[in-house]
């Protein structure tokens, strides 16, 4: 089966979150490409020949790090400096990171080693690969980066397994590193000057994190705008608020293709083309466009964002073989992740926020709808407790939304003064994806149930069929029963489409 499996060249072409989400979801392996490892071996050469019988300072290669940059280590004591900064920034605390986004920073930190500019062996870089292939991934924790100077306490973690101390997830359970290397008969790695500085420096925990998210949005921002479609129908709406020419004459990109998107999956609908009682219909029906839209805007940019970070070197120093420079800098610092995190976020809540202000009119008990979607009102609640639900989900968001990016705490002796808290926008985020999730399902839920109380009128085809395959998972809602078993099937049921 490991023989089947295809195989993922590390290389320094454009490597996107589409490429991210093909490598994990078809169980890619990974490999150095020819020019990659020669890009490796390269740097290493330079850097060891330049740091050989040297004086010069070269920060975090033969100096202390951070506030103590000024202090000199003899080349007796360059290794033992590698082993203390892993060892000593393993301070990581609160929940473990799953291993899905493990696996992530793992790919992302060996395509970041890869370009050739952070002076490590391509020995580090291959045991690093070892370790994905075999889907042995360190156990990571969520708190202690400060977006500063990287992901210190996170990539901390990560690389300790490397020297054969922490702990992995393999094989179903967390395990003791020293153990797991041995059961693959494989020594611990000794860092040489610079190794330890290149592993622990970069973006990759809150760049992990941003790809995940981006991954998980696609398909909700697409089940959004099915939820819609499916609420303008149960909710007898007008479709002249998607008219192509509204939307041309403010023809903001996610707005235009929302209009379009809603206007295709109810072309051939029989409730959409009744004659219309209300002249306007509540705005989170008639400006889904506009709301969705913008919101795909956001996306779109922090996309952008995100496809540069995941394509840089975001270690420090860094080393230039062919200009014969070693140059100290700041590519560490996580601002470029930390505000597109917020942004993003906030684009996301307000896509939970409009969908529950939709399920908030369905159960209404407006436009020949019964009360709470149910036929007995009173003696039945209905889909009554599922928008509480909702809004508790959404009241969640708006707390989550509250952004890291604005924040800032000197540390490091005043020496890292200024702080993107991108980790923690990161996290934030993560939580912020999954309870749209769960918002998108009880919508979906909502409005398929408010569409029995259109028959024998039908919505469109594509509807249709997604309705009836749904109704095959959980049924319509005949009298009161346990909503929670059926908003889980929901989501389920959702990943699926």
């Amino acid at each position: 089966m490991q023989q089947n499996r295809p195989t993922h060249l590390i290389s320094a072409e454009s490597f996107t979150t589409a490429t991210v989400g093909n490598i994990i979801t078809q169980n890619h392996t990974l490999a150095l490409s020819d020019d990659a490892r020669t890009r490796i071996q390269a740097c290493r050469d330079y850097l060891d020949r330049k740091i050989t019988g040297n004086d010069d300072l070269f920060y975090g290669i033969n100096t202390g790090f951070g506030s103590l940059c000024n202090i000199r280590i003899s080349d007796e004591d360059i290794e033992q400096l590698q082993y203390n900064l892993v060892t000593s920034h393993a301070a990581g605390a609160g929940d473990t990171v799953p291993p899905e986004l493990v696996r992530i920073m793992l790919l992302l930190k060996i395509q970041s080693l890869s370009y050739g500019f952070s002076a490590v062996r391509v020995e580090v870089v291959q045991r690093l690969i070892d370790f994905y292939n075999a889907g042995i991934y360190p156990v990571v924790f969520e708190l202690g980066s400060l977006g500063a100077s990287g992901d210190l306490a996170p990539l901390a973690h990560l690389s300790l397994p490397l020297i054969g101390m922490g702990e992995v997830w393999y094989e179903g359970r967390r395990q003791r590193a020293d153990v797991v290397l041995a059961l693959k008969n494989w020594s611990p790695l000794r860092f040489q000057a610079k190794e330890a500085l290149a592993l622990l420096n970069g973006t990759q925990f809150s760049a992990a994190y941003a790809v995940w998210s981006l991954l998980e949005t696609e398909r909700l921002v697409k089940q959004a705008d099915m939820n819609a479609a499916l609420g303008y129908d149960a909710f007898n709406c007008r479709l002249s608020p998607l008219h192509p020419l509204i939307h041309q004459i403010r023809p903001h990109h996610g707005q235009v293709a929302t209009a379009e998107t809603l206007r295709n999956v109810l072309k051939d609908s029989a409730i959409a083309a009744t004659d219309k009682t209300d002249v306007q219909d509540p705005y989170a029906f008639r400006c889904v466009p506009q709301v969705h839209g913008a919101s795909k805007d956001a996306i779109a940019h922090v996309a952008q964002m995100v496809h540069t970070e995941i394509n840089s070197v975001t270690d420090n120093p860094n080393v230039f073989p062919d200009d014969d420079l070693i140059l100290s800098g700041g590519n560490f610092h996580a601002q470029p992740l930390a505000l597109p995190l917020d942004y993003l976020a906030i684009a996301l809540s307000e896509l939970g926020s409009i969908s529950e202000r939709r399920v908030y009119q369905l159960i209404g008990g407006q436009r020949g709808l019964p009360a709470f979607l149910t036929k007995n009102p009173g003696l039945h609640s209905g889909m009554m407790i599922a928008q509480y639900t909702a809004a508790a989900i959404v009241n969640q968001n708006k707390t989550l939304c509250t952004p890291a990016s604005v924040d800032s705490i000197v540390s490091c002796n005043g020496q890292e003064d200024h702080v993107s808290m991108a980790a923690n926008a990161a996290t934030k985020l993560r939580r912020v994806v999954l309870n749209l999730e769960r918002l998108l399902a009880i919508e979906w839920m909502v409005a398929a149930q408010a569409l029995e109380f259109r028959r024998p009128l039908r919505t469109s085809g594509q509807l249709e069929e997604l309705h009836a395959a749904y109704r095959l998972v959980v049924g319509k809602l005949e009298g009161d029963r346990m909503l929670q078993p059926d908003m889980e099937a929901t989501v389920a049921f959702l990943r699926t489409v």
